[in-house]
Formats: C-alpha cells, structure tokens, sequence
C-alpha cells in the first residue's frame, strides 16, 4: 500500500460488526412459509440478492415489525473490539463507512450507541405500509456492476478512486465478494475468506476487530498505511 493515499474503510455489518447473520436469523426464527428455497437459491447464485432478500421479507407480515427487531436487539451481538476500532479509526482519522447489504430498520437501533452519521451508513430500507414488509433499494446497481446486489458495494467503494484512496474491506459473505476483488487491503472471516482463497485474492482473517486495529498498526509503523 502506498502512503501517498488517504486509507478509507468499508465495513459488512451483518456477520462481520454483529456476531451472526440477522437476515437469516430473521428467516430461521420466523420460518414464513417458502423463505428456505429463495434462500438456497441465493446462495446456488440462481437469484440474485435483491431479489431473493426481497422475496423473502415479502413473506412476513408488516405487522411483525416491532417482534422482529425485538428479536434481533436481543440476538444480535456486537463483535469484540467494534467500539475500541471506531475509536481507533478516528483518532487516525481514517474515513469509516458501514456498507450493509442488511435493512435499516434493525441497523439503525443496532449502530446507535456508536454515533456514525447517517450518511456514512449504506444500507437497504424498509416500507411497512402495506400488508407484507416491501425492502427498498436507495443504492442499486451502477455500473460496471451487473450483479443485481441491491445494496451494491462496489459502486460505493467505486465513488473513491483507487488512485487516490487506499480502499479497505471488512466482511464475511457472499455480499463481500465483489469488493473484495476491487479493494486494497481485505479484512475477512467466514465464507468471505473461503472465496478469498479460492479466488486467490489477498486477505487478512480476522475474528475480533481489535485483530484487524493490530494489523492496522503493525502496517502503520511498517510505513504501508
């Protein structure tokens, strides 16, 4: 990495800032009839995320609103490290942003105690005025991506310049995959490392966030960042 870029973070938050997956915790503990097949097909890559995760909360009454975010509040779990990293980062005055292919009406209560303004966090929404929950989409697709995401990282990381930035990734899933083949430095664990490896994209595992400040401050002193 060279010094002369000003580094800027992009940071998963299901499964990487929370400790588990909420949209299929949601879809395990709610169980609405025909989610587990839409599932499978997202993940066999026969639908796309929008698509399916669209398809999914389709199936679950608006009425559930205050129970599911009941539900993820009292399972989420935030990883080990999340607040001393924030801390980390803007001490170091790094550009931190959450690109969530997740929905803001469980995000937003989740990432409150941390204070991140709200323009720094990317995220689909949620309308609840019909009799079945509709996902909105405020950040699709531009291109050169094609892939459908919904919640497309790549044309984010795109709106910083790799000439200019040193652009890192923080994840852990299919919705990772993309950025990860565009970004600098790759902060990975689950099924994000696994696709790293197949794909022979450098990486760095890591399990807590206070991992990933250690490496951030070895690469620092190292005159990398």
């Amino acid at each position: 990495m060279s010094t002369a870029k000003k580094p800027v973070i992009f940071c998963d938050f299901d499964g990487t800032i929370t400790n588990s997956d909420n949209i299929v915790a949601i879809m395990k503990h709610f169980q609405p009839a025909g989610c587990e097949a839409i599932m499978h097909d997202i993940v066999n890559g026969h639908t796309s995320i929008r698509e399916g995760v669209g398809a999914m909360f389709a199936l679950m009454p608006s009425a559930q609103k205050d129970v599911i975010i009941s539900y993820v509040l009292g399972q989420a779990g935030i990883r080990e490290g999340f607040a001393r990293f924030l801390d980390y980062v803007r001490e170091q005055d790094i550009e931190f942003f959450v690109t969530s292919g997740g929905i803001d009406f469980f995000i937003d209560p989740l990432l409150e105690p941390f204070d991140i303004p709200q323009d720094h966090v990317y995220c689909n929404g949620a309308n609840f005025s019909g009799n079945h929950i509709e996902i909105t989409w405020p950040h699709t697709c531009q291109e050169p991506c094609t892939n459908d995401c919904g919640m497309c990282k790549t044309t984010v990381i795109r709106q910083y310049p790799a000439e200019q930035y040193e652009r890192i990734l923080i994840g852990d899933s299919l919705t990772d995959f993309e950025g990860a083949k565009i970004a600098d430095l790759v902060y990975s664990r689950s099924h994000l490392t696994l696709k790293c490896q197949e794909l022979g994209v450098p990486h760095v595992p890591f399990e807590t966030f206070d991992e990933i400040i250690k490496d951030l401050k070895q690469k620092q002193e190292q005159g990398v960042l």
